[in-house]
């Protein structure tokens, strides 16, 4: 692969009724093509889902019922999209979920596709290689990097937001080899992002809970870090911690 900066990508992000791959459907898909310091193409469409949308999600992303009447289905913008995205290297926060998504939709279409076969690059498995914001939400990382609000939860907004966190996430790469290197390995967190210690530093988490979660379908880069902070509790304290006043600190 060649330079990171000429390299063409796309960002994909869609809303959906719920949170259900199977049973919710897509109610708004954005799409950005993109180089590194320019846009290409943008695409947006609100998508009638064929059903009612639950208050819980209006609530979220403020697309009614009344916005999507008359809107197209998805049956009708898969094409559109399979042609946008071609073989171009999608880019995404958990934009694995995203195409699967629009995977799911083009099956129950029966419209043929090669979505789960492109390369992603996932921001937020980029922003926990970076490891200097404080959270790894889409949002937090717009403050991080001081990048301009856009509008909450539209997918064009969240497009456009997330093309400049990528922007910033990978700078320090030359080649789009060199990321996917770095991705290809467990990423080592600090912080448990969800559940009971959401927020808490693993190393603070008591063992117990540890073990127990260290088997739940969590990704890759959890697991990892889970049971790697267990493994560093069964070792015990590095020699020469017990005596050093300042260990804790």
């Amino acid at each position: 692969m060649g330079r990171i900066d000429q390299e063409t990508f796309v960002c994909v992000d869609c809303e959906m009724t719920g949170l259900d791959p199977q049973e919710d459907r897509i109610i708004e898909v954005g799409l950005m093509k993109f180089r590194l310091d320019e846009v290409l193409d943008q695409y947006e469409s609100l998508i009638n889902p064929e059903r009612s949308i639950p208050e819980v999600s209006i609530e979220y992303h403020h697309i009614t019922d009344d916005m999507v009447v008359g809107k197209p289905t998805m049956a009708q913008v898969i094409p559109h999209l399979i042609d946008k995205i071609g073989n171009h290297i999608v880019v995404g926060h958990g934009v694995g979920f995203d195409i699967e998504l629009i995977a799911l939709a083009a099956d129950r279409a029966g419209i043929p596709h090669r979505l789960r076969s492109l390369r992603i690059l996932d921001t937020l498995r980029m922003a926990r290689l970076y490891g200097e914001s404080p959270t790894n939400s889409l949002e937090q990382l717009r403050k991080h990097f001081n990048i301009p609000f856009e509008g909450a939860h539209r997918a064009l907004n969240d497009v456009i937001v997330n093309k400049e966190v990528f922007r910033y996430l990978a700078m320090k790469f030359k080649t789009t080899e060199q990321l996917f290197d770095a991705l290809s390995k467990p990423i080592l967190m600090k912080i448990m992002p969800l559940g009971k210690y959401k927020g808490r530093l693993l190393k603070e988490i008591p063992l117990d809970y540890l073990k127990y979660v260290a088997h739940k379908e969590f990704d890759q880069d959890l697991i990892f870090s889970i049971r790697s902070e267990i493994k560093k509790r069964k070792k015990g304290p590095v020699f020469g911690d017990a005596g050093n006043p300042f260990s804790a600190l």
